[in-house]
């Protein structure tokens, strides 16, 4: 594409368009949660969670999946350049905006409101369909894209941006609630001491338990002996008539 050359877009939003996102970090590899899903626009690289702390200082894009492509979120894109007339769409209470054009299994123009570069039908009143339909047409139309583009040099992730119970490298983890001695050392002693008085309290539970069930109990009346040793009458054959 004509715009993905230009020395009239910058090296960030050159490499946005052409990244490819969610694939494996050849750095952390074996590491969980290792999908490259963030971009930092100083250094024009896509990076993973792990990468993260390097980065913190340098304007970040959190890239995220909607219906199987490539979106950002338009507040953050909007901090950027223009967006208006992109088509956004909502997705985890934000709305977010892809950055490619989709491809399109049949090529179908009839009535209603289409993409100005790709024909995708869209609602009224947007015109263009993704990020770089927008930039491509401002190529083809203006004399550059630098009254489109804003300055913006502060840019961290949202609070969601690393994925939720993420353990980083950098991270530590503080067991809450464990038991510890003057030492320092983990409390066996008083763990196990914890876990023989907790047996004791619930075997004593247990035996109220029984005892309230048997005084609970209805008893019944002792059978006497007549009744022990009745046995049955001869049966009466009734009269022929």
């Amino acid at each position: 594409m004509t715009m993905l050359i230009s020395s009239q877009v910058p090296r960030w939003l050159q490499v946005l368009l052409t990244e490819k996102f969610f694939n494996a970090c050849i750095i952390h590899e074996d590491a969980k949660k290792n999908e490259k899903n963030i971009f930092c626009l100083d250094c024009c690289i896509s990076i993973c969670p792990h990468c993260f702390h390097p980065h913190s200082s340098h304007r970040l894009l959190q890239i995220r999946r909607y219906v199987y492509h490539d979106v950002i979120r338009l507040d953050d894109a909007t901090k950027l350049m223009d967006c208006s007339f992109v088509q956004s769409y909502i997705t985890n209470s934000a709305k977010v905006i892809f950055i490619n054009q989709r491809p399109q299994t049949r090529q179908f123009r009839g009535s209603g409101n289409f993409c100005t570069i790709c024909d995708r039908s869209l609602q009224d009143p947007y015109l263009f369909c993704s990020l770089s339909c927008k930039v491509n047409y401002l190529l083809r139309t203006e004399d550059g894209l630098s009254k489109f583009l804003f300055e913006c040099n502060y840019l961290p992730l949202p609070d969601s941006g690393l994925d939720d119970g993420l353990v980083t490298p950098d991270s530590v983890l503080d067991p809450s609630g464990s038991t510890k001695t003057s030492s320092g050392s983990g409390g066996y002693d008083e763990a196990w001491g914890g876990a023989l008085a907790s047996t004791a309290t619930t075997s004593e539970i247990v035996r109220k338990k029984r005892t309230s069930l048997t005084a609970c109990r209805p008893t019944c009346p002792p059978v006497s002996g007549s009744l022990m040793s009745r046995r049955k009458k001869t049966p009466q054959r009734a009269p022929l008539y």
